[in-house]
């Protein structure tokens, strides 16, 4: 297990015989964070939380790398960003809840890469002190959702017509959970 508070560099072999580096998101990745966002086919980018090629939110998860109740990571080839992984414990009665978001780019799916990253971020949770992990992704997003099932998540939610994607379409939100402590 790497450990995701103390994670300098981790070097991985994707099945598919790419290498890539797992490290936190640092101060200095701003403009990689961009490109990521900015490389993200344009329906992923309905579907994302936060809109990956706003200069601002990007200046709000690199500058949060030392947050308490925040954890971010990179998935690194060359000098470009191909995932993006985040923690965040949540406030109030629900503060034993840990928020897991999970991002890899069009190029890199099927190759194990989001696979790695999710156990990575489910142990950051538990080095959080959570006792429960979730994860809300869109109905449609089946193979995230898979990802997640695979390693003990279960849809704990259905809201049906709950999330709005920038075209302002609205979509079925569902929210996989796992206890995890």
């Amino acid at each position: 297990m790497v450990e995701l508070e103390t994670i300098a560099i981790a070097h991985v072999m994707l099945r598919d015989g790419r290498e890539v580096t797992v490290r936190p998101l640092e101060f200095s990745d701003r403009a990689a964070m961009l490109a990521f966002g900015r490389a993200l086919p344009p329906d992923d980018r309905l579907y994302i939380p936060d809109d990956f090629e706003s200069p601002d939110v990007i200046n709000r998860l690199v500058s949060a790398h030392s947050a308490d109740h925040w954890r971010q990571i990179v998935a690194v080839a060359g000098d470009m960003i191909v995932g993006y992984g985040a923690i965040q414990q949540q406030p109030g009665w629900s503060s034993h809840v840990a928020e897991l978001q999970l991002v890899v780019s069009s190029g890199w799916r099927r190759s194990g890469l989001g696979s790695f990253l999710a156990p990575l971020l489910l142990d950051g949770a538990r080095e959080m002190g959570a006792s429960k992990a979730i994860v809300e992704m869109i109905e449609e997003q089946v193979s995230g959702r898979a990802i997640f099932e695979r390693i003990g998540f279960r849809v704990e939610a259905r809201l049906a017509n709950h999330a709005r994607d920038r075209c302002g379409c609205s979509h079925s939100l569902v929210i996989l959970a796992s206890q995890i402590g």
